[in-house]
Formats: structure tokens, sequence, C-alpha cells
């Protein structure tokens, strides 16, 4: 099992940055993948970025390609969100998830998800 934990969420106003962190601990986590994703009430689970294990690959989707970045410490099992020029739509609970494989989008191929974290943006 792989235990994922998110932190970093909260309330920010229009333009503002949150820095999103995911802890995993667990038996194994060498060579899994990582990625974010977000879910707002009544909406589907959509991929916002994805990295992997070495770091060389990265994806980000269109609504937060430019402002958000996603990166990884494997010393600390930790992938970060780094969310900048923040606006309201994107606001949703925020997920942390992986897989043993490479980076991707579908959020169906991950295995292991965090409980979430809120993030709300203000107008």
């Amino acid at each position: 099992q792989v235990q994922l934990v998110e932190s970093g969420g909260g309330l920010v106003q229009t333009g503002g940055s949150l820095r999103l962190s995911c802890a995993a601990s667990g038996r194994t986590f060498s060579g899994y993948a990582m990625g974010w994703f977000r879910q707002a009430p009544g909406k589907v689970r959509e991929p916002l970025a994805a990295v992997s294990w070495s770091g060389s690959r990265t994806y980000y989707t269109d609504p937060v390609k430019g402002r958000f970045t996603i990166s990884r410490d494997n010393a600390k099992n930790t992938v970060y969100l780094q969310m900048n020029s923040l606006n309201p739509e994107d606001t949703a609970v925020y997920y942390c998830a992986v897989r043993r494989g490479t980076a991707a989008a579908d959020p169906a191929l991950y295995e292991y998800w965090g409980q979430g974290t809120q993030v709300t943006v203000s107008s």
C-alpha cells in the first residue's frame, strides 16, 4: 500500500499563489509516476499535471499550462504543485495520485489517491 497526504490548500484571492504538497509513504515507491487532479462540485475529476519518477517527463493540461508547475523530491517521497495566477475557476478539491508506469492524464490509470485538499479562490 501507498499512502498519500496532501497539504497546502486554503483560501486565496484572485491572482494569488499556493503551493500544494503531497507526501507519500509505504513499502515501495521507486519508479512511480505522480500526478495532480482536481474536482469541483458536480464535475468530473480532471487532470492537471504529472511527472515521471525521474522528473524527465512532465505534462500540463491547458487550463493550468503556464500557471502551475509540478516537481518532486524523491528523497522525501514528495510531489509539489506550485500554483500561480489563481482565479475562481481553480476552486476545487485537489488530489495527488500515484501509478506504476509513465506519467499519464487519465485518472483511471492511477492506483493510489490522497484524501484531497480544498483550494478556494475568491474574486
